[in-house]
């Protein structure tokens, strides 16, 4: 439990926005106790966690490592629907179904990679990015539907202010810091990331794409 709930425990305080010593007081603790929660150096018991789903809002299986919804709800990877096999799921768009394909298949690169590694933390953050851009491109594309929005619990406003765009740069930043902390990092090659049989040619022309429409930025 120590490395899961210590990491986790100390990235809900850094993005709560708090230091370590108000943390520690409003939970009713002192700061060293808190900080060796934070550290791994010892477990708490079940009051303190408690107290600590209050004051981050989110479930105890979220803070235990059980779930990656912090509500609590568990989903298993076999529960969830893989419709990267279908074929034909796009029709009348032959450009939509290669987009797609391009983003399924480099997407499958990402985090088999990521799995090696064995980084929740980076596997998180680098599932909560992709999960805001796809959130941000569907909600404009359901907004320009005539879809009624009551159907997210964000605000119209709040949306437009930049909220979900403010959440993905956090989560880049939850991204580098967790690799960055990460030790014994299994090397990768440009083969790692082109070279896997079937998807790696989709990374290779990902990795084109966006590189010749920044190279036009910069002229």
């Amino acid at each position: 439990m120590a490395t899961d709930f210590s990491r986790t425990l100390s990235l809900l305080r850094q993005e709560k926005g708090v230091s370590q010593r108000k943390a520690a007081g409003e939970l009713g603790i002192s700061q060293a106790l808190l900080s060796h929660y934070e550290n791994g150096i010892r477990e708490p018991g079940l009051a303190f966690v408690v107290k600590a789903c209050t004051y981050y809002h989110v479930s105890a299986d979220f803070l235990l490592g059980r779930t990656l919804n912090r509500d609590g709800s568990i989903i298993e990877a076999e529960d969830v629907y893989d419709s990267s096999g279908e074929k034909g799921s796009l029709r009348g768009s032959i450009l939509a179904t290669l987009q797609k394909k391009l983003v399924v298949n480099t997407t499958g690169v990402l985090f088999e990679l990521l799995g090696k590694t064995g980084d929740r933390e980076a596997i998180t953050a680098a599932g909560d990015y992709l999960g805001d851009a796809l959130y941000q491109l569907l909600r404009q594309l359901y907004r320009q539907g005539g879809g009624n929005e009551d159907l997210f619990a964000v605000a119209p406003s709040v949306f437009d202010g930049g909220l979900v765009a403010a959440d993905m740069q956090l989560c880049a930043l939850r991204y580098r810091q967790a690799l960055a902390a990460q030790e014994g990092m299994p090397e990768l090659t440009p083969e790692s990331l082109t070279g896997q049989p079937g998807v790696g040619q989709s990374a290779a022309q990902v990795f084109h794409s966006v590189d010749e429409r920044c190279k036009s930025y910069q002229h």
